[in-house]
């Protein structure tokens, strides 16, 4: 009986009430697109960022560090002997890094030169381009460089650099493939070659800086290597997302707050208006608790219809985003942004719609309450005679 009641009062009141319907629906569609599109970029980009670089783990020669070239030099060891089983079954991929300077058309830049087998399948890196041919030193390298430099493939630059024994040496290279990916962790500022041709180069024979495991359960502890989870390497990346997924929920926070007004608003103009229906209710014996009952229903069924009117638009429109995307109209690279393409693709798994939805019916429920407690203090004849309780 109260929800039939409840449901006849807030179509009663007409244009008000699809008015605050539209603006929570709004919400429901904001927020799920929104966190959509987070939730695809997120996943889009660690795939990308698997595949193409850390699989399901990396081992690092302790004195490796990402973020300090000079570190490059003394970061390499031995391959051990556990891990020695793994390579031979393709399950792993040693790489050997060294700091590097190269002189496109007499300039020069820094680079890193990263050894690699070419008969490796664990990582998308297109290394079946690589030759082992000793008369040519061939390499691959990314779409990007390749652009900044001013290379293109059958290209030759000179690359320069240094043994373990401090002597430097240089040579021509050959650009024997030019690669498109979106992971910068490859591409950025690199070149790639074969990897015995590197620990040769170097004299360095049999000895990696990085060892890339297939399986995350692989994880035996190794004297003078640290082995680096999948969480740990993404850590950079679920970063970012995080701080923009806070920094857009502002937006959603808006929707929800404005929605929240007019539904506030839309409450206490009610119980104004209706003081005398009030009264007559009391006087027909509904008590207090079921009249607050009635109109906190009122301002909940607003979020109940706002989530069939934003079906109806929003059930399309996430679909047609799911298929198409969303272009960003920029290069995601020039920000920073590693393994994001052109256009994002939302996920919306149900989680997330079920999580908002309880979210906005929640927050309505009590903006909806919070103005019917002037009820509790209403005496029927006050109400009767139009009047309220100070």
């Amino acid at each position: 009986m109260i929800i039939k009641l409840a449901y006849k009062n807030i179509i009663g009141a007409g244009f008000r009430t699809w008015l605050n319907i539209f603006i929570l629906s709004l919400a429901y569609f904001g927020i799920i697109s929104l966190q959509g599109f987070f939730i695809g970029w997120k996943d889009d980009a660690s795939r990308e960022i698997k595949e193409w670089d850390i699989s399901g783990g990396q081992y690092w020669q302790e004195n490796y560090d990402p973020y300090d070239p000079f570190s490059y030099e003394d970061s390499h060891a031995s391959i051990p002997e556990e891990l020695i089983s793994e390579i031979e079954r393709e399950e792993a991929v040693p790489i050997l890094l060294t700091p590097a300077t190269i002189y496109p058309e007499g300039r020069i830049r820094s680079i890193v030169m990263k050894g690699i087998d070419p008969e490796q399948k664990l990582l998308k890196i297109p290394t079946k381009y690589l030759s082992e041919d000793k008369t040519q030193l061939e390499c691959i390298i990314g779409k990007r460089m390749a652009d900044n430099l001013k290379l293109q493939q059958g290209d030759f630059v000179t690359v320069r650099w240094r043994d373990k024994h401090g002597t430097f040496d240089a040579v021509d290279v050959k650009i024997a493939h030019v690669f498109v990916t979106t992971v910068l962790s490859v591409e950025n500022n690199q070149i790639w070659i074969p990897l015995n041709t590197l620990q040769d180069m170097l004299e360095l024979p049999g000895e990696a800086s990085i060892i890339v495991v297939k399986n995350e359960d692989f994880t035996p502890k190794l004297s003078g290597w640290e082995h680096k989870d999948i969480n740990f390497l993404l850590q950079d990346l679920n970063s970012m997302i995080q701080a923009k997924t806070i920094g857009s929920s502002i937006m959603y926070l808006l929707l929800l707050f404005l929605a929240m007004i007019a539904i506030f608003d839309t409450q206490i103009l009610a119980i104004f208006r209706r003081r005398k229906e009030m009264g007559t209710m009391m006087a027909l014996g509904m008590s207090r608790s079921k009249i607050i009952r009635l109109f906190t229903l009122e301002g909940s069924l607003h979020a109940i219809l706002a989530i069939l009117l934003g079906a109806i638009y929003g059930i399309p429109l996430l679909k047609y985003f799911q298929k198409v995307g969303m272009n960003i109209g920029v290069d995601a690279a020039e920000f920073g942004m590693s393994g994001l393409e052109d256009a994002l693709y939302p996920v919306y798994g149900w989680k997330l719609v079920v999580g908002t939805i309880v979210l906005v019916l929640i927050t309505t429920t009590i903006v909806s309450f919070l103005p019917t407690r002037k009820i509790a203090k209403l005496k029927p004849t006050d109400a009767l005679r139009g009047k309220m309780t100070k």
